[in-house]
């Protein structure tokens, strides 16, 4: 990678990923302890009340396990629950690449407190063409993004193939992807080694429709195929 990325105190590198350990308010307890994971992601829409004033309670019982922290507020139509968009204007740092609007708020905002943008999209159904993911990522970084993150539904290897291509392509752009469906769980493990930067799994309960491996199952792979 040509630039430098953070997020805290882990460095991210498309040589070295890294894995974050993904779960909702019913999973506090198991992410403050999250062994094996480098940095931690709470799920604010899994939140029973995440609204500003009970955030900070939540985000301090994370961050006293030690780990860098993000806090995603997913959209409904990308896969996450029903949240009210002012709540979501509160609290949000990983931000869809398709509200446009909400982005344009808080990029500066997050640029304001020196921290990473990331922002995202989720196609939940399928993995459209390599060119279409592509313009996504160029949409994210015309939109201040750090890094961009990219979901797709993965069918088959074929679909894997396409994510593998855009991951060897933009490597060097600061790219996170990542498959749910069939061949979910080995996204997990292929795209890191091409370059993504992050690899998420779960502490409990998974936080995406299919793909995700539970934490300490992923992270002994990982240790396994892409020693240090």
């Amino acid at each position: 990678m040509a630039r430098r990325l953070a997020i805290g105190s882990v460095q991210l590198s498309d040589r070295a990923p890294r894995i974050v350990a993904a779960g909702g308010e019913a999973e506090l307890e198991a992410l403050a302890a999250a062994g094996g994971a480098d940095l931690v992601e709470l799920r604010a829409d899994l939140c029973e009340e995440p609204r500003p004033e009970t955030l900070p309670a939540l985000l301090a019982r994370l961050r006293a396990g030690g780990r860098p922290l993000i806090l995603t507020t997913r959209a409904a139509a990308e896969g996450g629950r029903p949240m009210d968009e002012a709540r979501r204007r509160a609290d949000a740092i990983d931000v869809e690449i398709a509200s446009t609007a909400l982005a344009a708020e808080l990029v500066p905002q997050a640029r304001a407190a020196g921290k990473t943008v990331v922002l995202s999209a989720h196609v939940l159904h399928a993995t459209p063409p390599a060119a279409a993911l592509l313009g996504l990522i160029d949409r994210a970084e015309a939109l201040g993004a750090d890094v961009t993150k990219l979901v797709t539904h993965a069918r088959d290897l074929g679909d894997l193939r396409v994510l593998l291509e855009v991951t060897l392509v933009a490597r060097a752009r600061g790219i996170v992807t990542l498959a749910t469906g069939p061949a979910g769980p080995l996204s997990r493990v292929v795209l890191p080694a091409a370059g993504s930067l992050l690899t998420y799994a779960h502490v409990g309960r998974p936080t995406a429709p299919s793909g995700q491996l539970p934490l300490a199952e992923l992270a002994a792979l990982l240790r396994r195929l892409l020693p240090p």
